[in-house]
């Protein structure tokens, strides 16, 4: 009868231990994630703004509501360049934006966006992806306690508007651009004065003469803007920004609070949108061209070859100079270099030489 009894008891406390057990996985499957997330952009902006609400609708989609992400456009909790600190602090779980705008954090934090006359952006994501960029960028944010991961790419940019011609290089001294990033410091070595404006005060600064030209991003985000209302001359090609990787940083302490499976799908839903916006910019740059053209008379022109070369020549001057300004960013520049040099030379076999072919007359 003792022995039956034992026998019992132990059948009744494996049963409540394996419930237990079938329970938990359950419980962990409704724990839910509130984040918040703060961007650069305008709320609901064409290509940028709608990017990170992409983002954030992927996260809570992907993870069945376990997380659910909110975002906040500039302003609307932090001003657009004190993303980075909310992050870092915790204000805000995630964010959105450019690595170039921390320039003051870290000068090394330009290559993870764009370098003028540097990387498309497929040679951007090969580098980050599978040349050892990405591993760099994420020891660069771990000492502020981010995480960063590619969240978007809007291609080859163009140069800017203007409301002045630019016939020469000495047409662009005492020039005032809001250009940001390593752009600015070669505009700066050619006489300019860069300004670095969020996109949301861009029209007013242009139309009130604040500044003379601004660079945003290319036909699609420009026409959203209006900004050939408030110049006259929208000039090519984008030297500054050949294919700019747009970020998204991520909290360290949020994203180790999440389940193994949960880290995953945040990470992977920054891959998604990474490719989905470059995809999203080739489609509808065209349209917005021709409206641009076509409909609002825009006056596009090519910047001289004798200006294109003199940028170039102070572009190399300044990725060099910024090379040397500590052991990091010359480390992230050699890295940069290498993969460029490959890059340049497969490239001119393959996409220049393919271009070539298929547009000669």
């Amino acid at each position: 009868m003792k022995r039956r009894e034992f026998i019992k008891k132990v059948g009744a406390g494996s049963l409540v231990a394996g419930t237990a057990l079938a329970v938990s996985p359950m419980v962990q499957a409704k724990a839910q994630f509130k984040w918040k997330m703060v961007t650069t952009w305008p709320k609901n902006f064409p290509g940028l703004g709608t990017g990170a609400n992409k983002l954030a609708q992927l996260i809570t989609e992907m993870s069945g509501g376990r997380i659910k992400v909110k975002v906040y456009g500039a302003k609307e909790l932090v001003p657009a360049f004190e993303v980075f600190d909310a992050v870092s602090r915790g204000t805000a779980e995630m964010g959105h934006g450019a690595a170039y705008y921390w320039k003051g954090k870290s000068e090394a934090a330009q290559f993870f966006s764009t370098v003028p006359f540097g990387m498309t952006a497929q040679e951007m994501n090969g580098w980050l992806y599978y040349g050892g960029g990405l591993k760099l960028w994420r020891e660069l944010y771990k000492k502020f306690g981010m995480i960063p991961a590619p969240a978007g790419n809007t291609g080859v940019q163009m140069g800017g508007w203007f409301n002045k011609e630019i016939n020469s290089v000495e047409d662009l001294e005492g020039l005032k651009m809001r250009i940001p990033g390593l752009g600015g410091e070669v505009l700066k070595r050619a006489g300019g004065t860069p300004v670095n404006l969020p996109g949301g005060e861009l029209f007013t600064s242009l139309q009130s003469g604040a500044i003379d030209a601004t660079e945003w991003v290319n036909p699609y985000n420009d026409l959203a803007f209006g900004l050939f209302k408030a110049a006259k001359y929208y000039y090519y090609p984008g030297f500054h920004e050949p294919g700019t990787t747009l970020e998204a940083v991520i909290n360290q302490k949020a994203f180790d609070a999440l389940p193994k499976d949960l880290q995953s799908i945040v990470l992977n839903a920054c891959k998604v949108v990474n490719q989905d916006m470059l995809a999203e910019y080739t489609a509808r740059n065209p349209a917005a061209l021709k409206t641009l053209v076509e409909k609002h008379k825009v006056d596009i022109r090519s910047y001289p070859k004798d200006v294109i070369a003199t940028l170039r020549k102070y572009s190399e001057e300044v990725v060099q100079e910024l090379a040397g300004k500590d052991d990091f960013t010359k480390r992230v520049y050699d890295s940069y270099s290498a993969f460029l040099k490959g890059s340049r030379e497969w490239g001119a076999l393959s996409d220049m030489a393919y271009l070539d072919a298929r547009d000669r007359d």
